[in-house]
């Protein structure tokens, strides 16, 4: 990006995620990590150079940096719509756009896990790192995209250090891992069946491994998803015609599929039961709309958990809690402004030098005029500085184009000296900047 596109870059966020969005969309756009290169290349020969795509189960969304980001943000919709086959017209009806404080805010409310399903959601900061590093590769952060997102890092580590928002058990992964403990006890005898690849499911049996899980075998109907799931956990793989085959050997279920069907059915449960001689199994249901039949309730030995129940226990977890979270998000708010602060002062660099160097010019002019006489050279210096001045503002007053109040204020700020500080100077730190 050219050296002046990149200093007008403004900060925006284009996608859906678990608010404004369902999750069959949110499936259906949901990218895998292997396609986000290309991706990335077609956001930029659409013209959206600074950009970084998370792809996860809360939200498919590009963060990036433009001079016009609402045109931006239209641009990443139009691609975003192309790659998935989604509508554009659907995806813009459940689109969340934010630029500027508001794209600022909602980055590093996502980096410090505020912005998750549950609240303090630990996996979130790496996978927005994750993709930064893909980002990266592929040359689209830049300036202001690679500062905003260093930033974020830095309020998501104080939330992390300063808070106990994401301390215990309360994310839907730990959760879910908890039950199958409660019921199976040690994980390392445990077999678990992950049918479909949503990222929630993902998750949940990524906690399960962290916690022992050794036996883990993914199925997909599309068979090359599996593999690829398989691959990331470093598990078993089979064939989606396989499950009726695979149930009876299971011993906690993981649906997360997501796409609209019962795929799991009272009959499949029932004989899986029959099979392992009444050996319960526990079933949890990541996917929304569930891929569980609600009739396999009514099975004994089958303990199923859709994604509300997961989600209500997570967030008991959380009582008490709420103090934590609020002191979070103060943390959050005071590093947004800190930014956007030093941004803005960023921005004022190039003011502030041209004014030096415009009185620069003139005191140089006015001492080889006053041939070194120093008093001489300084009544012609103020003299001309004052002209122009002076001349527009009375010009500007006498013919009302000017709130005289708003300029006498913006001249006494300023031009007013700083205030001195504790050892009786200006509060200044004694050197001339520049």
């Amino acid at each position: 990006m050219p050296e002046d596109r990149a200093h007008s870059a403004r900060p925006f966020v284009a996608g859906v995620n678990h608010r404004t969005s369902s999750l069959g969309l949110r499936d259906q756009m949901f990218i895998e990590d292997e396609a986000v290169p290309g991706v990335l290349a077609r956001l930029h020969d659409a013209g959206v150079a600074e950009a970084v795509l998370l792809s996860t189960c809360d939200r498919v969304e590009v963060v990036g940096a433009d001079p016009d980001p609402d045109a931006a943000a239209d641009r990443v919709l139009g691609v975003l719509a192309a790659e998935t086959q989604v509508p554009l017209a659907d995806l813009k009806a459940q689109a969340h756009i934010a630029v500027d404080e508001a794209a600022v805010l909602h980055l590093f409310n996502i980096a410090a896990s505020l912005a998750s399903l549950v609240i303090g959601e630990p996996q979130v900061l790496g996978q927005v790192k994750a993709a930064h590093r893909i980002a990266k590769e592929a040359g689209l952060p830049a300036g202001v995209l690679e500062s905003l997102l260093q930033a974020a890092y830095s309020a998501a580590k104080r939330v992390r250090t300063e808070t106990g928002v994401g301390e215990g058990p309360v994310s839907i992964a730990a959760v879910a891992t908890m039950l199958v403990q409660d019921l199976h006890g040690d994980l390392e005898g445990v077999s678990a069946l992950l049918v479909g690849a949503g990222d929630m499911g993902e998750m949940v049996a990524e906690d399960m491994i962290g916690e022992g899980l050794t036996n883990l075998t993914v199925i997909h109907p599309r068979e090359r998803r599996a593999k690829r799931t398989a691959r990331v956990l470093n598990c078993n793989h089979d064939l989606f015609e396989n499950l009726a085959g695979l149930v009876p050997k299971t011993d906690v279920l993981i649906a997360a599929l997501g796409g609209g069907g019962r795929i799991v059915e009272k009959s499949l449960v029932a004989a899986a039961l029959k099979a392992r001689r009444r050996r319960p199994i526990l079933v949890v249901d990541t996917a929304v709309p569930g891929d569980v039949d609600p009739a396999v309730h009514d099975l004994d030995d089958a303990y199923v958990y859709d994604f509300g129940d997961l989600e209500r226990i997570a967030m008991e977890g959380l009582v008490g809690r709420g103090a934590e979270a609020q002191a979070a998000q103060r943390i959050v708010d005071e590093e947004v402004r800190a930014f956007l602060n030093g941004r803005r002062e960023r921005d004022a660099g190039p003011l502030v030098t041209g004014l030096r160097q415009y009185f620069e010019d003139h005191r140089a002019q006015a001492l080889a005029e006053a041939g070194g006489d120093a008093e001489k050279a300084t009544h012609l210096l103020v003299a001309r500085l004052l002209h122009g001045p002076s001349t527009r503002l009375r010009r500007a007053a006498a013919e009302a184009d000017l709130d005289l109040a708003a300029a006498e204020r913006l001249i006494a700020h300023l031009f007013q000296p700083d205030p001195p500080d504790a050892d009786g100077g200006t509060g200044g730190s004694g050197k001339e900047n520049g």
